[in-house]
């Protein structure tokens, strides 16, 4: 046993993990996670007592689809179907079928994901978005649909989950270790969705469901619909699905609470007055803390002495509307041959209110005027003074009424066969998928300077009046405000995938080489194109040009509200305070005057097209070891990889005159890359397998990291410009299994796995441009400075994460026949990661979105007429981001409880009560250490009645 194996079981896994089961709000389901593995030690002794002689079969090629999978109302029986897609698989993976999936009780397909081992979600909101796998980024995470790489609106590569309804999937299924025929683009895993076909349902089906769902903040009952309609004639099937939901969810947030370095104030020189404020923001620190800044121009020095950034309360309504169709038509003469033409349809339509009542410290006006308390204990590792409690001279308070409208469509067609003439099995596929969002965002803003006084507390962050004559109560004191701006932004994104494949694999029986089995080969072209136009426009008076509304028209100008009258569900919960501020449909109303345009700003542009031809060559080698079968897959892929990337640079008129013109530009880049893999499986006994997997893998670069465009940061003398040479980040990775299949159902496993990732993308100085003409905000000249230049680069080194994945699928009534009905499905992941250093202050910071702790356990119970689950589903602390590129934020770890019960009416008729976050968990987050909050959200508990029918 290796010391880096070893070092899973030591304080920092096992032990936290206990810790945290013992000591967490939920700990005895907290437990059931922990137990249900531990359990294994008594299963195995049951299980060897059942054992028999045969053999186990072993499993062929990942590529082939599992013709049958029954739609049944038993949880248990769509576990065991999923247990035997992993068994057959012939890498490392998991699934859920469409009874899981449709069955419990998720919002869209990313919270289904969540009960897959090694997976985890992020939230937003309380809405589940993004998918990670084994703790590593969204973005790591390579997403098809029925073979086809998915196209999104999210402006990366990154898929944006949910869009799709969990009623529309039939089959989902988590790769975490590739074959040379799965298409690469994921270092995490691939996520692999596959929608219903006619044959999966011999005959004439069809499925009906509707459900109500009730928000406990927002008060609003929600519908839910979905139908499918299913047939075979002969050699011809078709189907067809349709789904339909509505949701309106409100979150109330005390959040925006981050750390600003002192240099914000320290730094300001140009005139006698920013020089005055420099200096007193530095005499105050002395005076108030007793730490002294010998040089208030020194940003590493000024950098750790930091104050609270902004202070806001927030409230969130989300108004949503999704509907997904999916269509299938499929020929099947013969057992040898299949034809599909699958089409599939989504839309997503969102707007979201938002109401701000936010402080600003960090005005461009503000210094410090007294600091009440301070913390210079907590970070002293690293040189952090934290001010937890000061006055400000000039804080920028804000009334802010923002409205962001999306709407996103998803079509994607395909036309693929499988064909099995003799020994020979040929498949392929020719399909197009394609994503459009177009967001409109609008931003009201009234503001009001004063002197005020922010502080941490229990809940986040409060602002308060100062104790300066001049101070105000910045809820009440609205005739104080004053008409800033009304900001209008327009973004489209379109994303635009085309793909061909074939592949051919032929059965062996060699006398000369018994082992090898079968050989595989194929090809496949992809053409991707991503685009994004943007665009703004600012209002600030009555038409085009006219700004006789800034800083002269009052907040009580506009038609008023409580935010606890325009938002549904009455009163805010994150702080016991009310405000008034203008609704978003008013200020559309108000300030979008006749014939208000926003053009798109070629500036901003930016197109990348992206063309992949790989090959691939496979072996699988079948031979005994003694009493031991074993099945190996080998393989290379091939890929070469061009780009071409186009966008705008600012340049300064060639006339000579002042200002800049945006010229097109362009740019290209390639790579070529070898991808080996091998996967290994041993059947120890009839139920357990040894796995065994290696493989290099790698990411594509983020689409707005290759756009070649540049954009520009006047006040920090700044280019960032997009790096079309950029190249993957690669992953070389293996993993180590055992598998014990109860003859009960159920499934025991733990794998410990270990990826070495190189290339991460990083910001980097690249360049300098010299005597950059630099203007004043009126059009006069500030004067030509040098201008760095920023782009993404791929970092030099690598860094390891390794970890276990422990996973118990219990059925009790095979261990005690007393409990019939009643199991336990659960599973936990531990992680370690040598990832440190991404923070320029030097502060150890994991990997965005990596959290080292997860697991989640369901204990249900079913019989002919009843079902109940209920589950719980943990995540532990993450950074979400590095703040300025110095101070890692965290989102607390979070732990929600879900529940599903279900009563069968009759053959065709069943009822169900289900409800999300059923303890109305808050979700949290803080910087670097949980004493510095930075989010208090509340997005309340979802609970919802449902019908459904099966003709």
């Amino acid at each position: 046993m290796s010391l880096q194996f070893k070092s899973l079981f030591n304080k920092s896994f096992i032990h936290r993990a206990v810790l945290h089961a013992l000591h967490s709000r939920h700990s005895a389901l907290a437990g059931v996670a922990l137990g249900g593995v531990l359990l294994s030690s008594a299963a195995m002794a049951q299980q060897s007592e059942q054992q028999s002689e045969q053999q186990s079969e072993q499993p062929s090629d990942t590529t082939e689809r599992v013709e049958i999978i029954t739609v049944s109302a038993s949880y248990s029986r769509s576990l065991e179907q999923a247990n035997d897609l992993k068994r057959d698989n012939i890498g490392f993976s998991d699934s859920i079928v469409a009874t899981d999936i449709a069955d419990f009780p998720e919002q869209n397909l990313a919270e289904a994901l969540q009960r897959v081992p090694g997976v985890t979600i992020e939230r937003e909101k309380g809405l589940g978005t993004r998918v990670n796998i084994r703790g590593l980024p969204t973005e790591f995470t390579h997403v098809s649909i029925n073979g086809l790489a998915t196209a999104s609106g999210s402006g990366g590569r990154d898929v944006e989950f949910d869009i799709f309804a969990s009623e529309l999937i039939q089959q989902v299924t988590v790769q975490k270790s590739p074959t040379a025929a799965d298409e690469e683009g994921g270092i995490a895993g691939s996520v692999m969705i596959s929608t219903a076909r006619p044959f999966d349902y011999p005959g004439s089906r069809f499925i009906v469901s509707a459900e109500g769902a009730h928000n406990s903040i927002s008060e609003e009952i929600d519908p839910r619909f979905s139908v499918l309609a299913s047939n075979t004639w002969g050699n011809w099937g078709a189907l067809a699905s349709f789904s339909h939901a509505q949701r309106t969810n409100r979150t109330d947030s005390n959040s925006g609470i981050n750390f600003r370095p002192l240099e914000r104030f320290a730094a300001r020189t140009g005139d006698a007055a920013r020089d005055a404020q420099g200096q007193q923001a530095v005499d105050v620190v002395a005076r108030d803390t007793g730490r002294v800044i010998q040089d208030r121009f020194d940003n590493d020095e000024t950098s750790r002495v930091v104050f609270l950034d902004k202070s806001g309360d927030r409230v969130y309504v989300n108004d949503q509307t999704r509907w997904g169709a999916t269509a299938a038509l499929q020929y099947r003469p013969t057992n040898a041959f299949s034809m599909t033409l699958e089409a599939m349809l989504g839309g997503y339509d969102a707007i979201e209110d938002e109401y701000d009542a936010a402080a600003y410290s960090a005005s461009s006006i503000s210094t410090l005027e007294r600091i009440h308390a301070y913390d210079d204990t907590t970070l002293a590792d690293y040189g952090i003074l934290v001010l937890t409690d000061a006055s400000y001279t000039a804080t920028q308070h804000e009334f802010l009424s923002k409205e962001r409208v999306s709407n996103t469509d998803f079509q994607q067609f395909s036309l693929n066969f499988d064909w099995q003439p003799g020994n020979w099995l040929v498949s392929g596929l020719i399909g197009y998928s394609g994503a459009r969002k177009e967001l409109d965002y609008a931003n009201l803003k009234h503001v009001a300077f004063g002197p005020s006084r922010t502080r941490y507390t229990e809940r986040g962050g409060e602002t308060i009046a100062s104790e300066s004559a001049a101070g105000f109560d910045m809820y009440t004191a609205l005739d104080q405000y004053l008409f800033e701006s009304y900001e209008v932004n327009l973004e489209n994104i379109s994303d635009d995938k085309y793909a061909a494949e074939l592949n051919f694999k032929h059965a062996l029986n060699l006398a000369w080489l018994p082992v090898l089995t079968d050989i595989q080969f194929g090809m496949r072209y992809t053409d991707k194109s991503k685009q994004r136009d943007f665009g703004d426009a600012l209002i600030q008076g009555p038409s085009e040009g006219d700004t006789s509304w800034a800083n002269t028209r009052l907040l009580s100008d506009s038609e008023l509200g409580y935010i606890s009258d325009i938002a549904p569900g009455g009163a805010y919960r994150s702080n016991d305070i009310d405000w008034m501020q203008p609704s978003n449909a008013y200020a559309r109303d108000t300030f979008r005057y006749p014939g208000f345009a926003v053009d798109f700003d070629p500036a901003e542009f930016y197109q990348v097209d992206e063309q992949v031809f790989a090959a691939y060559l496979m072996a699988n080698w079948g031979f005994d070891v003694g009493q031991i079968p074993v099945t190996i897959n080998t393989g290379v892929r091939g890929v070469d990889t061009s780009v071409d990337s186009f966008g705008y640079h600012q340049i300064q008129n060639p006339d000579g005159s002042s200002g800049y013109t945006s010229e097109p530009v362009s740019s290209q880049g390639s790579y070529r890359d070898w991808l080996p893999s091998m996967n290994l499986t041993a059947g120890l006994t009839d139920q357990l397998l040894l796995r065994a997997a290696a493989s290099r893998t790698l990411m594509r670069p983020d689409l707005v990291d290759i756009a070649y465009r540049r954009s520009v940061s006047w006040n920090e003398y700044r280019f960032s410009d997009g790096n079309p040479n950029l190249e993957p980040t690669y992953a070389t990775q293996w993993d180590l299994g055992l598998e014990w299949y109860l003859d009960s159902g159920g499934l025991l496993a733990a794998t410990y796995f270990e990826k070495e990732i190189e290339g991460v993308v990083r910001q980097a100085l690249t360049g300098v441009v010299p005597n950059v003409e630099k203007l004043n905000a009126n059009g006069t000249l500030d004067g030509f400075y040098d201008f760095d230049v920023y782009q993404p680069v791929n970092a030099d080194g690598s860094y390891r994460i390794s970890g276990i994945e422990l996973i118990a699928h219990v059925p009790f009534g095979g261990l005690w026949p007393a409990l019939e009905g009643f199991g336990l499905n659960s599973n936990l992941t531990l992680l370690n990661n040598s990832l440190t250093g991404a923070s320029t202050l030097d502060i150890p910071t994991p990997p965005e979105g990596l959290a080292e702790t997860a697991y989640n356990a369901t204990l249900y119970y079913e019989n002919e007429r009843f079902d109940v689950r209920v589950s719980y589903n943990y995540k532990d602390d993450y950074v979400e981001r590095i703040e300025r590129n110095m101070f890692p934020v965290y989102r607390e770890s979070y732990g929600q409880i879900d529940m599903s019960m279900g009563y069968q009416i009759n053959d065709f008729v069943r009822v169900t009560l289900k409800a999300i976050n059923l303890t109305d968990e808050a979700t949290r987050g803080y910087t670097i250490d949980p004493r510095f909050p930075t989010t208090n959200e509340f997005s309340g508990r979802r609970v919802s009645l449902g019908v459904r029918a099966v003709f």
